[in-house]
């Protein structure tokens, strides 16, 4: 497209026409390809020329290897973000849902310990997710606590008992030994320990 040049000046956009040579298949080819876009066959080249210009595209070979270059660098980039993602998800199953998982679990089984039926199943796993029940050497700390605690109580009630033992010497006889216990403590005791 060259511009008209009037009078040592040239003129943009004044209607002036120049002819190219070219083969006849090709030009059938432009003709068809630029319908397409419903603009001009002026219109249509002088966008191909700009975008060859601004993408630093050669439509003889080099071309191709940009595109492609680019292609391979977004890979590469959408790649990094994958494994970003991948590494915050895992992060996420190892700080926040397996403790919840474990949280969950004791509190359950406290739960069902406690003498009531529960209303529901419990969650079936799916296959993947079974790595959260293999044993480990460590116990999650919450039930460490529990058990802790169970102990204490525990601890304290039999130094209740103990403490509500005499000892009796009879006139006649060996000494034994005497638990002041009401009946109801002692059958307390009894389907405690069973």
């Amino acid at each position: 497209m060259e511009k008209q040049s009037t009078n040592g000046r040239t003129k943009k956009g004044s209607g002036g026409y120049s002819n190219i040579t070219i083969k006849k298949e090709t030009a059938t080819r432009f003709r068809s390809y630029s319908k397409k876009f419903n603009k001009s066959h002026s219109e249509v080249l002088d966008g191909m020329i700009q975008y060859f210009k601004e993408n630093n595209l050669d439509p003889f070979g080099e071309g191709t290897k940009i595109i492609l270059e680019s292609i391979k660098k977004l890979e590469r980039q959408m790649m990094k973000k994958f494994d970003r993602l991948i590494a915050i998800i895992k992060n996420m199953e190892k700080t926040s849902i397996r403790p919840t998982y474990e949280m969950v679990l004791i509190l359950y089984e406290a739960y069902v310990k406690d003498g009531r039926k529960p209303r529901r199943e419990p969650v079936k796993i799916q296959e993947e997710r079974m790595d959260f029940l293999e044993p480990r050497n460590t116990v999650p700390k919450t039930e460490h606590d529990r058990m802790l605690q169970e102990f204490n109580e525990y601890r304290k009630h039999c130094n209740k008992i103990l403490n509500n033992v005499e000892k009796v010497e009879p006139m006649l006889g060996k000494p034994y030994l005497k638990i002041n216990m009401g009946t109801g403590d002692f059958e307390s005791l009894k389907s405690q320990l069973k």
